[in-house]
């Protein structure tokens, strides 16, 4: 299934920890993209997920979280 038939989820996970940067520690979603997921069209939110994933994945190797998807917010 490609991408435009995935129908984006929200990684919310209702547990919110965020960060001095506002990004959560839970879920990896920053605070403007909650506050504008049920605003956004699938295909953005595919982009946010990605992002989520990719902050998760940083913060594993002890880089930082801050500038991903930072021109979202």
């Amino acid at each position: 299934m490609d991408d435009k038939e995935t129908i984006a989820r929200s990684p919310c996970l209702g547990d919110c920890m965020p960060n001095e940067e506002g990004i959560c520690l839970s879920c990896y979603l920053s605070n403007a993209e909650n506050d504008s997921w049920n605003q956004l069209s699938n295909e953005e939110r595919l982009v946010i997920v990605e992002n989520t994933r990719q902050r998760q994945k940083a913060k594993a190797e002890g880089r930082s979280m801050t500038e991903i998807g930072k021109h979202r917010d």
